[in-house]
């Protein structure tokens, strides 16, 4: 089937190009979210009247998302979620996570623009990327931590795997250290009698 694109579209082609493309594809996809026409004679007969127009227009919404993506690049949000010692989530965070997170911070971003290549189902630093037009891609960072202290410790370069094995370090060092109070404590009642059996050989 073949449509005349509104817009740029990743892979397919720029504004104004009459393309071939799944039937499916452009039913369920293109044709309903305005980024394509069927490229009958009427509809380029159309696009060529309205090309100005949409070039006008496809500017200034990439001049808008441009400004956005300036403030939002690089941005590094935090996502709380539950998860086992080893870090693993029970679940994953989705797009709509990825999005909810950065409106909440102020910034005006759609689930539909999130691209998560891979499920996000371990704590640490993720970077995922932020459609904000056709034209302008960006990428921020979702910090998934158990806890906003966690998060802290994350963002400064710790993983959850270093975090756990210095706890487990520090857990081992106390228990030594109990074990040679309890060591020291043992050997001082055995120094107790000879002192008095020392002090009776005197007397």
């Amino acid at each position: 089937m073949q449509v005349i694109l509104l817009e740029r579209v990743a892979k397919l082609g720029q504004m104004g190009d009459i393309v071939d493309v799944k039937a499916g594809y452009a039913r369920n996809f293109l044709l309903p979210q305005g980024k394509a026409l069927t490229a009958s004679n009427a509809n380029k007969a159309q696009f060529d009247a309205q090309k100005a127009q949409l070039e006008a227009r496809n500017l200034e919404t990439k001049k808008e998302a441009e400004a956005l993506g300036e403030k939002l690049d690089g941005q590094q949000f935090i996502v709380i979620r539950q998860a086992s010692d080893g870090g693993n989530l029970y679940g994953s965070v989705t797009p709509r996570d990825a999005a909810d997170v950065a409106t909440e911070a102020g910034f005006s971003v759609d689930r539909k623009q999130v691209v998560v290549l891979d499920p996000i189902k371990s704590l640490g630093l993720h970077k995922v990327a932020v459609v904000l037009h056709p034209e302008v891609t960006v990428h921020i960072d979702l910090n998934v931590a158990r806890s906003d202290e966690e998060a802290e410790l994350q963002a400064s370069g710790k993983s959850i795997q270093e975090l756990a094995a210095e706890a487990e370090a520090e857990a081992e060092f106390e228990i030594a250290n109990l074990f040679d109070d309890i060591g020291a404590a043992a050997s001082d009642d055995d120094d107790a009698p000879v002192a008095s059996e020392e002090a009776e050989a005197e007397e």
